[in-house]
């Protein structure tokens, strides 16, 4: 009997093995964002928003198809699945912890990920990192990360999106942060 049901499954757990470096090479584009409360309690400035796909979905509802910009965004956030967007400004120097922008930007390093632009003046102490997720030739998701001595941002999109339609979501939620 027992021959029987590891016979039976065998075929399955050798199957289910070959799959997972295909699973390991798609992840989920989502990033896990520390809760950052201390940053919230020392910046002078933050901004905090996340925007799941009900909200975003809700968002397209009231977006008029008449006005050329409002039919644009409708069209981008359509392929949306999350926005999170953190951005923090101290009136001190490195108020946050590194360790908290390395605990974000080693989710970036695993497979599927791909770094577009690093940009760093040792010197100045600041640096901006943009990444993209890709999967069968979409884009899955948008990671950004921009330090320096008295500021941190990081954002995250999660969807289908165009290279192009990032400019109109960064005038769109950029407005948020618009005055830090």
């Amino acid at each position: 009997m027992r021959t029987r049901i590891l016979a039976a499954t065998l075929p399955c757990l050798l199957l289910a093995c070959l799959a997972l470096p295909l699973l390991a090479a798609a992840p989920d584009p989502q990033l896990k964002l520390p809760a950052f409360t201390d940053l919230k309690e020392k910046a002078i400035k933050s901004v905090d928003l996340t925007i799941d796909a009900t909200t975003l979905g809700m968002m397209g509802w009231f977006m008029s198809d008449a006005d050329q910009d409002s039919a644009a965004l409708k069209k981008t956030i359509q392929g949306l699945k999350s926005v999170q967007i953190r951005s923090y400004k101290f009136t001190s120097d490195f108020a946050y912890s590194r360790a908290d922008v390395e605990a974000v930007r080693s989710q970036l390093t695993a497979p599927g990920w791909s770094q577009l632009v690093q940009v760093h003046d040792r010197d100045k102490n600041e640096g901006v990192d943009l990444y993209i997720s890709v999967a069968d030739k979409t884009v899955r998701g948008f990671a950004l990360i921009a330090a320096d001595r008295r500021e941190l941002t990081i954002v995250n999109i999660v969807g289908a999106v165009g290279i192009d339609q990032i400019a109109q979501l960064r005038k769109t939620f950029g407005a948020v942060g618009s005055d830090m």
